[in-house]
C-alpha cells in the first residue's frame, strides 16, 4: 500500500499574521518534506472565491511543487472539471507533467458548489456531461496529431493540435462517492479516489463495485484506487488526546470552512455532533495507532491502495506539519511497503 499526503489548501485563517505568500512558501517547504520522507505522493485542493484564500489555481501549484520535488507523485484533489476550458487545462497539465518528469495525476471532479457555478457562468445542470466533455478534449489533446473532436461546451476546431504533448499518457482520476460517480470512474478514469466522508465499510463496497463493473464489461488497463482520510502521525512518546489536541484547530476549522462552502451561510462553531463524529473519523495517534488503522484498509481493499493521509491542516504550524510527515514517512509509511 502507498501512502501519500497532503492536501494543501493555502487557507489563512482570521488568528494567522502571515502573508499569502508566506502560505505558499509554506506549502513548497512542506513538499520537499514530503519528497525527503519518501511518501508516494502530494496533493493540492481547489476551491474559488473564498475570504481565505483556498487555493484557486491547481495547475500553478503543482507546477511549483513539480519544481521544489523530484520523485513524489503530485496531483490534484481534485479540479473542478466544469469550470475549466478543457484545452488549456490540457496544456497546462501537459506542462506540468513535463516539468515534473512524468509525476502528475490529474483529478477530476464535478464539483458541487452552486455559487461556483453562477459565478463561472456555468449550468450546475450540465457538470456530469462537462465533466465527460472535458475528459474527451484533455485526452483528444494529449493524442498524437489533432483534436478530432467537436467538444458539445466548448468552441475548439477539431483540426487543431494542441501543444506540448505529453511524454506519457497521464493517468485521470475521478472523484465523488455516489453510485454514478463511482461508476463513472470505473468506465472512464484511470483511478477513482473515495472521499474522507466515507467510512472503510462505504469505501469497500464501492471499490468492490469498481471492480465487478471493469470486470463484466471487460474493461483493460491499470486503475488505482485511491482513498482519502484526515489524520495526524504524533510522536511515539505521545498520547492520543495529546496529538488530537494538536491537530485538532486546524482540522476542524477545514470543516468548519467547508460547512461554510456548500451552505453559503456563516457557521460560526460546528455542533458538538459533528465534531465528536469528525473526531471519531479521524486517523491520529503514535505511529503505531496510525499503523493499526491503516493496516485495516490494507487488509480491506488489498495491498495495490494508495492511500492519502491528509495531514494539511491550516494554521496548526509549519514545524508542526512538516514533523508530521516525518514520522509518516519514517515510522509509518515502510510497514507497508
Amino acid at each position: 500500500m502507498e501512502i501519500g499526503t497532503g492536501l494543501f489548501t493555502c487557507q489563512r485563517r482570521s488568528d494567522d499574521d502571515r502573508s499569502m505568500s508566506e502560505i505558499y512558501e509554506e506549502m513548497l517547504e512542506l513538499g520537499r518534506a514530503i519528497d525527503d520522507a519518501d511518501l508516494a505522493s502530494a496533493w493540492v485542493s481547489e476551491h474559488h472565491f473564498e475570504s481565505d484564500g483556498y487555493l484557486s489555481a491547481t495547475m500553478p501549484a503543482l507546477g511549483a511543487l513539480a519544481t521544489v520535488t523530484e520523485t513524489v507523485e503530485i496531483g490534484s484533489c481534485v479540479a473542478l472539471a466544469p469550470l475549466y476550458d478543457p484545452v488549456r487545462l490540457a496544456e497546462d497539465a501537459a506542462t506540468v507533467d513535463l516539468l515534473a518528469d512524468g509525476r502528475l495525476t490529474l483529478g477530476l471532479a464535478i464539483g458541487s458548489n452552486p455559487r461556483e457555478f453562477e459565478a463561472f457562468g456555468v449550468s450546475a445542470d450540465e457538470r456530469v456531461d462537462r465533466l465527460t466533455d472535458a475528459m474527451q478534449v484533455i485526452r483528444s489533446s494529449w493524442s498524437d496529431g489533432p483534436i478530432d473532436y467537436e467538444s458539445k461546451f466548448h468552441d475548439v476546431a477539431p483540426d487543431v493540435t494542441v501543444t506540448p504533448k505529453p511524454d506519457r499518457e497521464i493517468p485521470i482520476m475521478l472523484g465523488g462517492g455516489s453510485k454514478p460517480a463511482v461508476r463513472r470512474a470505473a468506465r472512464i478514469g484511470d483511478a477513482w479516489c473515495a472521499p474522507s466522508a466515507l467510512s472503510l465499510e462505504q469505501v469497500q463496497t464501492r471499490v468492490d463495485d469498481i471492480r465487478e463493473v471493469r470486470e463484466k464489461e471487460d474493461i483493460d488497463g491499470e486503475f488505482t484506487i485511491y482513498v482519502l482520510q484526515h489524520g495526524f502521525v504524533g510522536d511515539p512518546a505521545d498520547d492520543k488526546a495529546t496529538v488530537w489536541e494538536r491537530m485538532k484547530d486546524g482540522y476542524l476549522y477545514l470543516h468548519r470552512r467547508y460547512a461554510e462552502i456548500f451552505s453559503g451561510d456563516p457557521v460560526s462553531q460546528l455542533p458538538a455532533e459533528r465534531r465528536s463524529k469528525l473526531k471519531d473519523r479521524a486517523i491520529y495517534g503514535t505511529p503505531e495507532q496510525v499503523t493499526e488503522e491503516l493496516e485495516r484498509y490494507r487488509v480491506a481493499l488489498g495491498d495495490d491502495v494508495h492511500f492519502i493521509l491528509r495531514t494539511y491542516h491550516p494554521g496548526i504550524g509549519t514545524d508542526v506539519m512538516r514533523a508530521c510527515i516525518e514520522r509518516l514517512g519514517r515510522d509509518v509509511a515502510p510497514r507497508f511497503q
